[in-house]
């Protein structure tokens, strides 16, 4: 199948224009991985006392709208920096296939970190002051991601990076905010957690792996080759079940998060997905249910919390 134009590759990701590439703009599919730590966060709080909904809720917002600027960040400076063209798959193509100003979409990204200062500031004086030191160093990652002198993008160190941040950092901040505690269990909760949404941001390596290659990025899917990356992505996927167990077996977590099994089904699909696969495009549903695999044990994990926390 040939793309040979901005139109083929548009109609092979049926990219719609008017709302529709706004919407692609945030990269939807990446937004479970700032909803399902805040989630979490709060129902493992939940089983050890009450919730202040509104914190939760502002700590939610705060934490897409976050996420959604690095987002448009990273489209900004691939752009600037020459990574992206017409025919590259991975991207929003807000830019070289919908025809946005590149510095609107940094502005945009700028206001969405404004708005998300405004819910910080409201949940430090509900909860403490030193949330907004961990605050602006996130914003601050996201931002380096893909911008600043040596972007982490570039470096085998994103996966890690957006896993760590996205995982256990969130899920701390909101435990804490919650609790004005950190615990170890909160912790080993959290590991899971953080190797999926590393494995979000590993697929999307996986699947982009030559035009980074092309581009100078030293991501760890260059370094090792795609064949070794998705094996890698199998192991990844193998600890993160096999530490949910554990913690269920000690007694860390609740007997209902054997629920979250159910998510080795759509992992499963992801390996398979890319097994054998070289172009992007053929890629794209692999990386789209990786998100899937994170967005379903996420929820099942927060919802066995629940569930627990209730009975």
């Amino acid at each position: 199948m040939k793309t040979n134009d901005s139109a083929n590759i548009k109609e092979l990701l049926n990219e719609r224009e008017g709302f529709h590439k706004w919407w692609r703009l945030i990269r939807p599919h990446t937004l479970t991985a700032s909803f399902v730590p805040v989630f979490v966060g709060t129902m493992i709080a939940l089983n050890e006392g009450t919730i202040n909904w509104l914190l939760f809720f502002a700590m939610m917002i705060a934490s897409i709208l976050i996420q959604a600027a690095t987002n448009m960040f990273n489209e900004y400076y691939d752009f600037v920096r020459g990574l992206d063209n017409d025919q590259s798959v991975g991207i929003s193509g807000s830019i070289v296939r919908d025809g946005m100003h590149p510095k609107r979409i940094r502005n945009i990204a700028l206001i969405f970190y404004a708005i998300s200062v405004g819910f910080g500031i409201y949940i430090c004086i509900v909860s403490s002051w030193w949330i907004a030191i961990i605050g602006l160093f996130c914003m601050a990652i996201g931002y380096l991601y893909t911008g600043g002198p040596i972007p982490i993008s570039y470096t085998p160190f994103g996966e890690l990076f957006s896993g760590v941040l996205m995982g256990t950092v969130i899920i701390g901040i909101t435990y804490y905010i919650q609790t004005s505690s950190i615990t170890a269990e909160m912790i080993w909760i959290s590991i899971p957690i953080t190797i999926f949404i590393g494995c979000i941001n590993f697929a999307n390596n996986i699947r982009d792996r030559d035009g980074d290659e092309k581009g100078g990025r030293k991501t760890i899917a260059v370094l090792i080759g795609r064949p070794n990356s998705v094996k890698l992505l199998g192991i990844l996927f193998i600890v993160a079940f096999s530490i949910t167990i554990i913690l269920i077996l000690t007694g860390i977590l609740p007997a209902w998060s054997f629920l979250t099994l159910l998510s080795v089904l759509p992992a499963i699909g992801v390996i398979k997905g890319f097994q054998g696969k070289t172009k992007a495009i053929e890629m794209m549903p692999a990386m789209a249910k990786t998100a899937k695999t994170n967005t379903i044990y996420g929820m099942l994990l927060g919802l066995s919390l629940l569930i627990s926390g209730l009975l």
